[in-house]
């Protein structure tokens, strides 16, 4: 069959979703990239936000109308399976938990081609190593999809990780709901698994997904050193989601804001070009005007590169959203739109300090009109003109920048 593996959200999903065509392949099931080709969709669902899982349930209502073939995985197919039966009433449900018997499922429902194959790696590998967490925010539909921490085994990590490598990847995308609890539940920790990433042989970076400052706290004695490998991204994502105290115990994050700027500057103290990106929810059940103006006041003490900011959103089954004290919407607006703006104000100030610096970079994708994207050693993403060969590498000198992203000129 001709299959399309579509996947939507986090790169712990795109990472999955990688796997899933993998076993298709290895089934004999051709993969492309044109759903409108394809007999078989696998619609890899993401809903962290409400908007999203009506993005996703309309789309599976197309491709049901469309009377394809469709399997539903991701998130959704964990917690949502009656919303996906209105929409798509024939469709398969497989949750990431089940993912052990995706290719039983599939040969049991479409059958095997003519011989398996093996895909390609491509240069940008996502290396899941976990599902789950041990943590229990209030809003956070995640846990309830994912459930709690369970490791993969570290043999097993590592022989994905030599696979990609071998198969040409040049970056190995270590991904978790939170990579700083991998391992507490297998008497081993993120550390230990760096170090055996980066001894494996070969040119190549490796970058580290989110963690939360509580689970770093626990291993940030440890990670430090093994973060000094060459072949470590010196990038970090920390999520703070809120710089007042009392809003950070009603999301139940357990740490406090001074935490968190601790944290960061040990990590700056450590790796002074670390680019370090965080998330922030505005407009949370009872966040007051102090509350958020103690976020912006805390952003710009630790000018974090990157911000991600998110509107609250309530999700079904969550605590927070049964809480009574819910912020209007154009209050939640106005407040995304301050703290984005000073998002940006903070990463464009940051990043014009690096005009006339020399990087080596790794070229990762095509940009638009003619250019290529490639990575720094903090994994800032410079713009080259030029179609150049994913993976190669280069040394540029950067002659300007933007608040996402910088521009360079090769040397």
């Amino acid at each position: 069959m001709k299959v399309k593996v579509e996947t939507y959200g986090c790169t712990m999903n795109q990472g999955e979703g990688r796997l899933l065509e993998e076993k298709l392949a290895a089934l004999g099931h051709q993969i492309i990239d044109d759903a409108s080709d394809a007999d078989l969709i696998v619609l890899n669902t993401c809903t962290v936000i409400k908007e999203t899982e009506r993005r996703m349930l309309k789309r599976m209502a197309d491709l049901s109308a469309q009377r394809k073939g469709l399997v539903v995985t991701g998130c959704m197919a964990s917690i949502q399976a009656d919303e996906i039966i209105k929409a798509a009433p024939r469709a398969l449900i497989m949750a990431p938990r089940d993912y052990q018997r995706f290719p039983a499922l599939m040969e049991e429902q479409f059958g095997c081609g003519d011989g398996g194959v093996v895909l390609p790696s491509p240069i940008t590998f996502v290396l899941p190593i976990a599902q789950g967490c041990v943590g229990n925010c209030t809003y956070c539909i995640t846990k309830l999809a994912r459930g709690t921490l369970s490791s993969y085994i570290m043999a097993d990590v590592i022989a994905q990780a030599k696979n990609g490598l071998e198969g040409g990847a040049r970056e190995l995308l270590v991904t978790a709901q939170d990579t700083a609890c991998y391992g507490f539940d297998l008497g081993t920790d993120l550390p230990d698994l760096l170090n055996s990433l980066t001894g494996l042989p070969g040119d190549f970076k490796v970058r580290v997904g989110m963690m939360n400052p509580d689970n770093l706290s626990r291993i940030v004695d440890r990670l430090l050193p093994a973060y000094t490998s060459p072949k470590v991204y010196q990038f970090l994502h920390l999520p703070v989601q809120s710089g007042s105290p009392a809003i950070l115990e009603a999301m139940n994050r357990g740490y406090r804001p001074e935490d968190f700027i601790s944290l960061s500057e040990r990590l700056r103290r450590a790796s002074p070009h670390m680019t370090l990106a965080t998330d922030v929810i505005v407009g949370f059940p009872g966040e007051t005007a102090e509350d958020h103006r103690s976020t912006v006041e805390m952003l710009r003490e630790v000018r974090p590169d990157i911000v991600n900011v998110t509107r609250f959103s309530p999700r079904q089954g969550t605590p927070a959203s049964l809480a009574r004290n819910q912020i209007p919407g154009w209050v939640a607006k106005e407040r995304y739109r301050e703290m984005t703006k000073l998002r940006f104000e903070i990463s464009l100030e940051i990043n014009q300090a690096m005009v006339g610096k020399r990087e080596r970079i790794i070229i990762t994708e095509r940009g638009k009109e003619g250019t290529s994207i490639g990575r720094t050693s903090s994994y800032k993403p410079v713009v080259v003109q030029g179609l150049h060969p994913a993976g190669s590498t280069m040394e540029v000198e950067i002659i300007r920048s933007a608040a996402t992203h910088l521009f360079g000129e090769p040397r």
